[in-house]
């Protein structure tokens, strides 16, 4: 018998190391691994036997540690080199252990504790002693508690023998509550609880040994190494390691006066002292302080424990602030640890330490402290405390009353009352003019870059190290800035006066700076960082949320005197170099809300707008690069943000605008593009004078440029054709004209009548009546029908048939530019940014020049955006649309070349015409729109995106027509750019169909979830599709079958793709579909849905892209059988087709079924029958994890978690 379990060890240990060997040959690998999973799945005694054979000292490590995975459960790193089949091992202890009799179980358990001895060698592998522990935590985990008091003495009396064997019973201790905070699915219910309850239990004899291991070997450690026998010193030192990571295991969940009462917190406090573990003792308070307080009757005890651990963690902090020269990297790193605890503390528990005034602002100062560090590191942890408790003590920064100077009215600081409001008073109080000062002066030093920082600016910030591009792990620099102007916000909104101030003197002091510096334009980056410095502290100041007109008389003074005189002085500067003027006028627009408040100042400020305008240069040599004519269209751009906040103060104002405007137009000193703005703040203006206004407005704006629009010459010469927009294109006097014509509808579409946002948020049963009075509404009979013929000349370039004859030169300004793809490699922080500040004007180039190719690709890219957004914007004004525009001559001009379109225009296409449409189209004008411009796009989409997808599975490469024109020699790059415009498009397809069956679009289709019974439905009662394709977008696209064939391919297909995101949009769809088989007597409808959606559906569930959508896919499945079952077979005919389902496991599961009326619980059934009938291979289902989150248990808890209910599972 020896002999046969020796062979067998043998072959086993061959298997394997065949199996790991990468030059073995694919055939001999698979039949190692075929004979590996025939021992696993062999006789269990054998398994065990031969387990234990090899993982003896005299095999091979490699052989050793997948022996110990074949008998528990952990699946190791280092198996990955293996073959797939040997990544997943499923082993004895967890999978087979109910195969063993409670004698044999017994055994087993004595034989690893025993091997655990065997591994006590200091020259045994780490990850071999590793999973020795893990073997017996999880024999321990699968037998109960009741082992474990049994065993625990054999443990202690094993720790006692030397500083490796104790380091074994610490990994054990270590690997023993795993199962309590990482789930797993093989420990649910009552199991996880009961474990739960024996540990804690048994924690009044865990945590002595382990203070006990913890003091042993950390003193051994030190006298070893004392004594310079070094190598025993590691020994001890890595028993204190495995000691910390084991009682790092309990301080997750443990309760906390039990780890303060064996004294935990005090171990790992004095530990922090030693460099060689005080990391790993971080690691513990760590963990402690993100633990949130209760509010049971334990809270006083775990107050207790948390003061202790305050008191440790503030006394290294007190100590690392008073340091003062050089600080060597390892004590920078520890402080992080410290201070990260801190914060820990600080935004889980400071009620803990709240009670004490002294405690709680030593606390306080001391993360100030952290805050003002020098290290961008710890300065950044310290910005996440105050940010956190900023938030909780003032809830919305713009809703504190300040009734007296700078004291907040403490009954207006958010929500909660009673105690909660007495310890944010508290906090309040001791958060002086002092502390927020430096919490400001900290914030506007940080808002600056390293990189534009010059070395004469550097000097008076000494040893700051400011954010730099070589900064990780802590987002982007506008993510730091936006939690630095965030700050600022709240501090703002809580001392005005202080933050107002503090602004003003800054930036004062930074412009007597610029105004003696020799290089004013290299030193400007403290001035450009304090303006949107600024724009927080003004914006939160003299927003109208903010209630400052509720504020006192001498406040407002205050505040008036500081801003006044901050005004007077930006007023003063003479600046005409085009880097200062364009910073100044980013100034003036920081002050909006001022001067929605003090509206006397308004006109000074426009003048001197005006007279920054006309200080720049009008004629460039080289208007691309121009940095005057870049700042020239940012003035401009500045009336549109001085417009908007200083709100009804600028009204008296327009007809000297309007003046001034006609004035330097007379003059020919104001291009089209600064024009265009200009005429963009007079529509915000308008929106605060009332509807008539901007509807003078806009007929004053748009008059003049109708006249040129509606011309026929121009249509006629340039779009009755596609080469005419190949000369039109050539044309910089009539391309650009045209161009700010398109770009200026846009604008008056989005400056009027309100935003798309808000207009299709609105159902579209209601639009009509809201819309009637839009003030643009009368407009677009003329400014529509020769845009449609724009934008379908444009689209016809892309037509094979008219593509083969164009000019080189426009060929290539039609493919993408440099930025759109990096933008699809996700590289460089490049953004093409569409509008008037991007584009050239006709004169923005020496006169009678061509327009090259980058102005080609420029104008042709605006037109297509600002075409289709006029159109989707146009859409949402309602009946002045739909019922006025000819749908035929819509559809032609954007779908007529739909098969030429690139992915990239299909995806804007939808995105910015299409779905507005969808969103916005009165019911009653369905019939006329919808198929006419959704069929041609699905019959496409569902073709061109099948195709891509099956290259991209099959060949690896998506193949779509977008890559075409990209630079050679970089065919990894157009592969990534291929598939993301092949994902993008799939995304916005499923978009697409998850707005049509928006509730809003589908309104009296039944619900189903409240019966969750599986019924059978009277065939009498059921009604005709055509009853629900009135009221339902979706109804009415399966009643034309034309349409709803390319949709639901295109429904089934999403399913095989490996885009989750795609998924979870067209389960919506589905959802609707699903519900209206159910409802009506549509027999394909029903055997569509019976068949081929649930067979896609489960097939759908294979590919682990779609587990963030699974339980909802389950969903589907369960309705679908449940409704769907009794009327047709194909529900019960696929799921007896999967592979590891019987008849009576169906039986069984519908017989569950009928027990219960919850659909969460009939989910549940049909997850674990579908997991069931394919053998555990849906990855979607097997790729769910999840975290049991367990904080402060407490006897009380045990107590309720063992008298409840396990959760039932019926396979």
């Amino acid at each position: 018998m020896e002999n046969t379990n020796n062979n067998i060890a043998s072959n086993v240990a061959q298997a394997i190391a065949t199996a790991l060997d990468w030059t073995s040959s694919p055939d001999a690998r698979r039949v190692a691994v075929s004979y590996l999973e025939a021992i696993k799945g062999g006789d269990v005694r054998t398994l065990a036997t031969t387990s234990f054979l090899l993982v003896k000292n005299d095999c091979p490590s490699e052989i050793r540690l997948q022996a110990f995975k074949m008998l528990q459960v952990m699946y190791s790193a280092a198996a990955a080199a293996a073959a797939a089949a040997m990544q997943q091992h499923s082993h004895l202890v967890r999978l087979r252990w109910d195969e063993l009799s409670p004698d044999e179980r017994r055994n087993f358990a004595n034989v690893a504790v025993d091997l655990m001895s065997e591994m006590a060698n200091p020259s045994e592998q780490w990850a071999l002693k590793s999973q020795t522990a893990a073997l017996v935590a999880e024999i321990v985990r699968r037998e109960g508690i009741n082992l474990w008091q049994e065993l625990f003495p054999s443990l202690v009396s094993l720790s006692s023998k030397g500083p490796v064997q104790a380091e074994l019973v610490s990994m054990t201790l270590r690997w023993l509550p795993e199962d309590i905070t990482v789930h797993n699915e093989d420990l649910e219910g009552d199991r996880r609880r009961l474990l739960l309850r024996g540990l804690t239990q048994s924690l009044p004899e865990i945590f002595p040994l382990l203070y006990h291991l913890l003091e042993t070997h950390f003193g051994a450690a030190v006298n070893n190494a004392g004594q310079q026998q070094l190598d025993v010193a590691k020994q001890h030192a890595a028993t204190v390691t495995a000691t910390l990571n084991a009682i790092n295991a309990y301080a997750e969940w443990a309760p906390l006066p039990d780890l303060a009462k064996h004294g935990m917190i005090h171990g790992c406090g004095y530990l922090l002292s030693s460099p060689d573990f005080r990391l790993h003792a971080c690691e513990f308070f760590k963990l402690v302080t993100s633990r949130r307080r209760p509010f049971d009757a334990s809270a006083s005890e775990i107050d207790s424990a948390m003061s202790s651990v305050s008191q440790i963690l503030m006394n290294f902090s007190r100590d690392f602030l008073a340091r003062s020269g050089s600080i060597d990297e390892a004590e920078i790193e520890f402080a992080e640890y410290i201070c990260e605890s801190m914060v820990s503390l600080g935004t889980s528990n400071l009620q803990c330490i709240s009670g004490d005034n002294m405690t709680l602002s030593m606390y306080l100062q001391q993360m100030l402290g952290f805050l003002q560090h020098q290290k961008l590191a710890l300065h950044y942890q310290a910005l996440l405390f105050w940010l956190a408790l900023m938030r909780d003590l003032l809830s919305k920064p713009k809703a504190v009353i300040h009734s007296i100077g700078d004291a907040p009215n403490v009954s207006n600081m958010g929500s909660g009352s009673g105690q909660a409001d007495n310890e944010k008073r508290k906090i309040l109080t001791l958060l002086n003019d002092d502390i927020c000062s430096v919490i400001l002066d900290i914030s506007f030093q940080r808002m600056l870059k390293k990189e534009k920082v010059q070395p004469s600016t550097a000097v008076s910030l000494g040893a700051m190290e400011l954010w730099s591009d070589n900064v990780e792990g802590k987002g982007d620099f506008g993510q730091y800035r936006s939690k630095l102007s965030e700050l600022i916000k709240f501090v703002a909104s809580f001392k005005p006066l202080i933050a107002g101030s503090k602004i003003s003197e800054r930036i004062i002091s930074s412009i007597k700076s610029l105004l003696v510096s020799s290089t004013p334009v290299q030193d400007l980056a403290v001035m450009e960082s304090l303006q949107l410095a600024l724009d927080n502290v003004a914006s939160t100041i003299f927003d109208g949320s903010n209630e400052y007109a509720g504020g006192t008389s001498e406040v407002h003074l205050a505040l008036c005197k500081i801003f006044e005189d901050l005004l007077r002085q930006l007023l003063s500067l003479k600046w005409t170099e085009p880097t200062l003027v364009e910073v100044l006028g980013h100034y003036f627009e920081a002050l909006g809300p001022f001067l929605k408040y003090y509206p006397d100042a308004v006109g000074s400020v426009i003048n001197k707008l005006f007279e920054l305008l006309t200080s720049l240069p009008f004629v460039v040599k080289d208007p691309a690069t121009s940095t005057a004519r870049h700042a020239r269209l940012q003035i401009c751009a500045s009336f549109i943000r001085i417009a908007k906040t200083a709100d009804k103060s600028i009204l008296p104002h327009m007809k000297g605008i309007a003046d001034t405007m006609a004035y330097l137009q007379r003059e020919g000193s104001l291009l089209r593009s600064e024009h265009n703005l200009l005429g963009e703040a007079f529509l915000v203006m308008a929106c605060s004078a009332g509807i008539q206004q901007q509807q003078e407005v806009l007929a004053w704006l748009l008059e003049p440029l109708s006249q040129q629009w509606i011309q026929l010459e121009w249509q006629n010469n340039y779009l009755s054709e596609p080469e005419g927009l190949v000369r039109l294109s050539s044309d910089a006097s009539i391309m650009w004209p045209i161009f700010h014509n398109v770009t200026f509808f846009e604008k008056a579409l989005k400056r009027s009548g309100g935003s798309r946002k808000s207009n299709l948020n609105m159902p579209n049963i209601f639009q009509a009546s809201s819309t009637l009075s839009h003030p643009i509404a009368s407009h677009l009979s003329w400014m529509l029908p020769p845009l449609l013929k724009l934008l379908r000349g444009l689209h016809s370039l892309w037509s094979p048939a008219v593509y083969q004859s164009l000019p080189t030169g426009m060929k290539a300004a039609m493919t993408m530019s440099d930025v759109e793809q990096f933008s699809l490699l996700g590289e460089g922080n490049l953004k093409f940014s569409k509008g008037t500040l991007t584009f050239t004007d006709a004169d923005m180039r020496k006169e009678g020049t061509e327009p090259n190719e980058a102005d080609k690709r420029n104008w042709l890219k605006g037109i297509r955006d600002s075409g289709y957004n006029v159109l989707g914007l146009s859409t949402t004004i309602g009946d002045p649309f739909f019922k006025s525009i000819d749908s035929n001559t819509v559809a032609i001009a954007l779908t007529e070349n739909i098969q030429s379109m690139e992915f990239r225009h299909i995806k804007q296409l939808i995105h910015l015409v299409l779905i507005p449409l969808i969103k916005s189209c009165p019911q009653d004008t369905w019939d006329l729109w919808l198929e006419k411009l959704l069929l041609p796009l699905f019959m496409h989409c569902q073709q061109a995106l099948s195709c891509s997808w099956s290259n991209l599975l099959q060949e690896g490469r998506a193949k779509v027509p977008d890559a075409h024109g990209v630079g050679a020699g970089s065919e990894l790059k157009v592969e990534v750019m291929e598939e993301k415009l092949l994902r993008d498009l799939t995304r916005e397809i499923s978009s697409l169909l998850s707005i049509i069956a928006s509730p809003g679009l589908n309104v009296g289709l039944p619900s189903f979830e409240p019966s969750g019974h599986a019924i059978r439905v009277d065939e009498s009662s059921l009604k005709n599709l055509d009853t629900f394709a009135s009221g339902s977008m979706v109804g009415f696209v399966l009643k034309h079958k034309a349409l709803a064939v390319p949709v639901l391919q295109t429904c089934l297909e999403v399913f095989r793709w490996t885009d989750g995101e795609a998924v979870t949009k067209v389960s919506s769809f589905c959802f609707t579909v699903v519900s209206l088989a159910i409802s009506t007597n549509n027999v394909e409808l029903r055997q569509f849905v019976s068949n081929h959606l649930f067979s896609a559906i489960i097939q759908g569930l294979t590919l682990e892209s779609n587990a963030v959508i699974s339980a909802d896919l389950v969903g589907l499945c369960r309705e679908i059988f449940i409704y769907l079952c009794d009327r047709d077979p194909a529900p019960r005919q696929i799921l007896l087709s999967l592979p590891h389902i019987t008849a009576c496991d169906l039986a069984a599961f519908e017989e569950a079924l009928a027990k219960t009326s919850s659909p969460k619980e009939q989910k549940q059934h049909m997850k674990s029958l579908l997991l069931l009938a394919t053998g555990n291979n849906l990855r979607a289902l097997a790729a769910q994890k999840s975290v049991n989150v367990i904080t402060n248990v407490s006897s009380n808890h045990l107590l309720l978690s063992a008298t409840s209910n396990s959760c039932y599972c019926i396979i």
